[in-house]
């Protein structure tokens, strides 16, 4: 299989020095795709900025904003069977950039926020017979988002975690997930979160095997 995966935060620039961005460290995406690669698949890695180092046999893309990777997905996504959204792309992102550095002489900015593009919804017309596989990174209990962005965004699963519970959050090894498809759920214990990329890799090998059966 092609499978292309997103990592990491994405920056969205507020002036030449300052952006608005996230704690995600890529650790998640980086373990999907060296798992994936691993197992003999090509992999294409988009990746936001982060401190990893490419695994072995993997084409990563780098990008900074969210349209930068709304690009970059758009491009590789017809060419592969699967797509695994592990980015944690920025929500918001301000609604003009100063192309100089903001002074703090003249005052504290008001930022006028707009939203940055949803990457999932917008492929939602080409999915045709790929697997595509989003993530729910929520305070509390993950589950009910992980089941509106399954229906909303035309998924085939949600991989979905609580960041404030240990071991479960960014900038960690671990990760605590469960893993909501359309007519199951399964809470899986922590995990190294090289363990939880070969589950959802065995997922997306178990869903693709399916459809060409």
């Amino acid at each position: 299989m092609r499978i292309l995966v997103t990592a990491g935060p994405t920056r969205e620039a507020i002036d030449p020095v300052r952006f608005i961005s996230n704690r995600s460290s890529g650790r998640m995406g980086y373990a999907v795709a060296e798992a994936a690669r691993r197992r003999g698949h090509e992999v294409i890695l988009v990746s936001g900025p982060v401190a990893l180092g490419v695994p072995a046999g993997v084409v990563r893309v780098d990008v900074e904003s969210a349209a930068d990777m709304q690009a970059a997905v758009a491009s590789h996504f017809g060419a592969c069977d699967a797509l695994v959204m592990t980015a944690a792309v920025a929500d918001w992102r301000p609604k003009s950039r100063s192309a100089v550095k903001l002074k703090k002489s003249a005052g504290a900015p008001v930022l006028e926020l707009e939203r940055t593009p949803d990457i999932l919804a917008g492929l939602r017309g080409r999915k045709a017979g790929r697997v595509v596989v989003g993530f729910a990174a929520e305070t509390g209990d993950p589950v009910p988002e992980a089941r509106r962005k399954l229906a909303d965004k035309d998924l085939d699963l949600v991989v979905a975690n609580d960041v404030l519970e240990a071991g479960a959050g960014f900038e960690v090894e671990t990760n605590r997930v469960t893993l909501v498809g359309r007519e199951a759920a399964e809470a899986l214990p922590l995990m190294t979160k090289r363990e939880v990329a070969d589950r959802i890799v065995d997922w997306i090998e178990r869903a693709m095997a399916r459809r060409t059966s």
